[in-house]
């Protein structure tokens, strides 16, 4: 049995087949999805469908865009021209599927592995005991009857800096920024949730959320994707596996086991640089 991440699908099913077949997954196997499995590319509601087929040889783990998905379902959030998941609502059983999206955590830890599963990040500030307690706080709202003001108050870059004392909807705000949005950060550590170009060698000072100085959880195995123009990437206690498919990059499988293979399919590239919208990024 082998246990593989899966990078940021976004509607690319053909390329997730493809993928799988490259491989072998088979019944004995699993595969952990980094999150943002719909939106830009054109197959959202057959990417959800799979996913959920797959019942327990698959761990989701919510990105940007899952939620950005859950917030136009709710009413939230009006679907933007450039989103191309709100189909997912007229599908026949898109309540089901959006349901299930619902229920997805922001974080899956296995102890026996060593691995935590991220959309984007951990903030630089916690260890996995205060990730995995914030990550909780967010799935019990979402999962409550009041979620659609969580989808509502979500929106928003700040406040950038985390505190134990934050509380409310900054509280809420910050936690699902740091899990689905952070890429770069200043010295101190806070979030710059618009800038995402080069992450190294930066000339603005600002460094990847991993590198800050005295980050906490550097004895985790944090595995994420969320970043494509970082790439595939695999540094002191991170794997990066966002490697750019709806871009026209490929989309990447890591086995999380001994072995450690890596295992990329090219992608035709649904998108062109430069059409991505801040809002959800």
């Amino acid at each position: 049995m082998s246990t593989w991440a899966i990078g940021d699908v976004q509607g690319a099913l053909p390329e997730l087949q493809a993928l799988l077949g490259q491989i072998g997954f088979s019944d004995d196997d699993r595969l952990w999805f980094v999150g943002d499995l719909v939106n830009r590319g054109p197959q959202s509601a057959e990417v959800l469908r799979f996913v959920r087929g797959l019942g327990d040889r698959a761990v989701v783990v919510l990105g940007n865009h899952d939620l950005h998905l859950l917030a136009i379902a709710s009413g939230a959030r009006k679907a933007k021209q450039s989103d191309n998941c709100a189909d997912v609502l007229r599908e026949e059983d898109g309540p089901e599927l959006i349901d299930w999206l619902r229920n997805l955590p922001l974080l899956h830890h296995d102890e026996a592995l060593g691995c935590t599963l991220v959309h984007a990040g951990m903030s630089p500030f916690w260890d996995l005991k205060t990730a995995v307690a914030c990550a909780r706080e967010v799935e019990q709202v979402l999962r409550s009857d009041d979620y659609a003001r969580l989808l509502t108050d979500m929106y928003g870059d700040g406040p950038d800096l985390w505190a134990a004392d934050l509380a409310g909807e900054e509280r809420l705000r910050y936690i699902i920024n740091a899990f689905t949005r952070m890429r770069m950060c200043d010295a101190e550590g806070r979030l710059r949730l618009t800038e995402k170009g080069a992450p190294f060698g930066r000339e603005d000072g600002l460094v990847p959320w991993f590198s800050v100085p005295g980050r906490v959880a550097v004895d985790s195995r944090i595995v994420f994707g969320h970043w494509s123009t970082l790439g595939r990437y695999s540094g002191t206690g991170i794997e990066a596996i966002d490697t750019g498919c709806i871009w026209g990059g490929s989309l990447t499988a890591l086995e999380l086991d001994e072995e450690g293979r890596c295992v990329q399919q090219p992608c035709a590239g649904y998108c062109r640089v430069g059409s991505q919208s801040l809002t959800i990024t």
